[in-house]
């Protein structure tokens, strides 16, 4: 079980019904169904795909500004500097820029800074070499609007400064000649979601103008596209129209440096998603930041030659699977280190290593902020200062979180769902209980719990099939505010559970009523699955097409799998049996004999419980709990007995019990005391009905 809490709405049958009686398939509309779309009409909107951007560039505050500057720098012959970031978001949109700009005859020095070397946004070393170099126009793209010092050195040498970024802005701005950023309070642009490559799209439309508007958003969607889907951007408004289109083109993507990717990684021929985008190609651009090597990405989406774009294709795949193993590395011992936290210092996760890869942090971050459901905050130590990478969990605003801690920190920048600091080693401390206790009056929770937000529990699994598998691609693109949608069985029948992949997944069949379906659980052995083959479960899962040698089917992509928390018929048959214990129904002879515990199974009981109990202390899901206690038992009708020995235990003061929800607290107060549990009213009126 990877998460504590599965969050599994009650759907209307009648609106699902609705909606496939309107000719929309059983899959998607339980998924918009759970996410508020009740009528046909309402289905119509929802899945209509934006096919053109609604607001002229223009609107952004200084767009104008920034034209005129970079136009006269063309006009002139002027030497341009593209700045950007070393992430996916960073790359395409300085690929994007460059590539216009060399169209349009300009002379461009592009530079990528290195994560180690040089760090995150603008730097005095990086502008005075591009200085040197006769850069007199910079164009900073997905960076520079918290770079006020900087801005003012290369205004210092002569140099002019156009900053476009999506990022959050500080009470001042750079003194630049434009300042291009949506969330500046002062812009009146309606959409403030774009991602850097999306406000760099925007100012090379600016640059071209009304005539070209068309072609140049053919030619550059599929940047677009990509940048927006890797930087987690929210999937409506225009960015839905980006990644649409996008995605559409990327077949016939001018940038053959693309193609050459796509094929590497296996993809070249079929269809292309924004789930593709996230977990098979952004990996692949990140590989080249997060190992130092940013400019290897850029090199391959801006050659024009195809053995070059073959030769940095495979160099990026192989640097990508280096990454892999750094990362599981970091994570391994992250999570050694967090298990030594006291719990008040677990509402987020700061945590710190002079020997941790500083271009995989971040990543480790996310993974962390997943399994543990709070913000999560890596930090890599060099020469006693840390530069810390962060993820954010359930809308938390971490960049308002750094502000609430600037003070302790040296620098920072980002977004509310990531960003990242530096910081002095000595002040890590003092951070870690700044920031535990900002969350906790942030938030106003008690400690988190690792929670997975459920779609729809598949109450028909027959009608699951390929087509319907298939047509949930309706619902695409998938992204921040329209999520991949998740799925539920429960109730299910684990038919087998086998380890594959040299053992590191596990491959399971389930079955629940006419349905059976093959499953795929990553990253989880047998053993850590937690459940056995011919078990009750309930699973969590994408739906995926499988292809395998030309044959296609459906397959689960399961997310988490846990014992089974809702009684079989048979459960709930024998929890009705005990239930009439309590009432003042009539209890035959055959039913007393069904219910009475031997004396033994009161032993076995009370040991289990001691050896299970932590601190006097079990708290786990009821049904779960229940299934285990009955296992312990010999002889007939165990899980019905397993009941009466805890009804008994508690009328006799032995423990008491609570629920909340699924989850049952037994708390053992018997203190080392002995009982007489033949003075138990159940066991009397049990032995007057026999």
């Amino acid at each position: 079980m990877k998460y504590e809490q599965w969050n599994i709405p009650a759907l209307s049958d009648e609106k699902v019904r609705s909606l496939m009686d309107a000719g929309y398939p059983y899959l998607v509309s339980c998924v918009l169904v759970s996410r508020g779309v009740e009528t046909a009409e309402q289905a119509a909107v929802a899945l209509e795909r934006e096919r053109a951007l609604s607001y002229s560039p223009f609107l952004m505050k200084d767009m104008d500004r920034a034209v005129a500057r970079i136009q006269r720098a063309l006009a002139d012959g002027e030497r341009i500097a593209v700045f950007g970031d070393y992430d996916v978001d960073g790359i395409t949109a300085a690929c994007l820029l460059t590539d216009y700009l060399r169209a349009r005859g300009g002379e461009v020095v592009l530079h990528i800074p290195g994560r180690f070397d040089e760090g995150y946004g603008l730097s005095r070393e990086a502008i005075r070499a591009l200085a040197e170099q006769g850069v007199k126009l910079l164009v900073t793209v997905d960076c520079g609007i918290t770079g006020v010092e900087e801005t003012d050195y290369a205004n210092s040498l002569g140099v002019d400064v156009v900053i476009t970024d999506h990022h959050e802005c500080k009470e001042t701005l750079p003194a630049a000649v434009a300042v291009v950023d949506p969330h500046r309070s002062d812009c009146p642009y309606p959409f403030k979601h774009l991602a850097g490559v999306g406000v760099a799209l925007k100012l090379v439309l600016a640059l071209g103008g009304n005539d070209r508007e068309d072609a140049l958003f053919a030619r550059y969607c599929t940047l677009a596209a990509i940048g927006t889907v890797a930087d987690v951007m929210r999937m409506e408004g225009e960015n839905r129209a980006i990644v649409n289109l996008g995605l559409e083109a990327i077949d016939h993507s001018d940038f053959i440096g693309l193609h050459a990717l796509l094929r590497e990684a296996g993809l070249e021929g079929k269809p292309v998603t924004s789930i593709q985008i996230g977990f098979v190609l952004s990996p692949r651009l990140n590989a080249a930041g997060r190992m130092g090597r940013a400019s290897l990405a850029a090199e391959l989406l801006l050659t024009d030659n195809a053995q070059e774009a073959e030769r940095l294709a495979r160099e990026l795949c192989d640097l990508n699977r280096e990454r892999q193993a750094v990362e599981q590395d970091i994570y391994a011992r992250a999570v050694e280190q967090l298990e030594q936290l006291p719990p008040e210092e677990k509402y987020a996760l700061v945590l710190a290593s002079d020997d941790w890869h500083q271009g995989v942090v971040g990543i480790v971050a996310s993974r962390l902020s997943e399994k543990y459901s709070c913000p999560s905050f890596m930090i890599h130590l060099t020469d006693g200062v840390g530069r810390g990478s962060c993820r954010s969990y359930g809308g938390f605003n971490l960049f308002s979180a750094l502000e609430a801690c600037s003070d302790l920190l040296m620098g920072y920048g980002g977004h509310e769902l990531a960003a990242g600091f530096t910081i002095e080693e000595a002040n890590i401390p003092a951070f870690r209980r700044r920031i535990n206790k900002y969350v906790r009056e942030q938030t106003g929770q008690a400690m988190p719990v690792s929670s997975l937000a459920v779609d729809a529990e598949l109450t028909r699994p027959h009608l699951v099939t390929l087509e319907e598998v298939e047509r949930l691609s309706e619902l695409e693109p998938f992204g921040a505010g329209n999520d991949r949608p998740v799925f539920c069985l429960r109730g299910a029948v684990l038919e087998s559970a086998q380890s594959v992949g040299q053992n590191r997944h596990l491959k399971v069949r389930l079955q629940k009523g006419r349905a059976v379906f093959e499953g795929i659980f990553f990253s989880v052995s047998a053993p850590e699955a937690g459940v056995s083959p011919l078990s009750r479960v309930d699973a969590a899962f994408y739906l995926q097409v499988n292809e395998f040698r030309g044959s296609r089917s459906v397959q689960l992509q399961l997310l988490d799998l846990r014992p089974s928390r809702v009684a079989s018929a048979r459960e709930t048959e024998l929890l009705a049996l005990r239930d009439a214990l309590f009432s003042s129904a009539p209890l035959t002879a055959r039913d007393a004999a069904r219910l009475l515990p031997s004396r033994e199974q009161f032993v076995r009981s009370w040991r289990f419980l001691e050896r299970e109990a932590v601190g006097g202390v079990i708290s786990e899901p009821e049904l779960p709990l229940l299934r285990r206690l009955a296992s312990e038992l010999t002889g007939a009708d165990c899980f019905l007995r397993a009941l009466v020995c805890l009804d008994v235990f508690e009328e006799r003061g032995l423990l008491t019990r609570t629920r909340d929800g699924e989850r049952l607290t037994l708390r053992l107060t018997s203190d080392g005391k002995k009982v007489e549990l033949d003075k138990s009213r159940p066991l009397r009126r049990l032995r007057e009905a026999l």
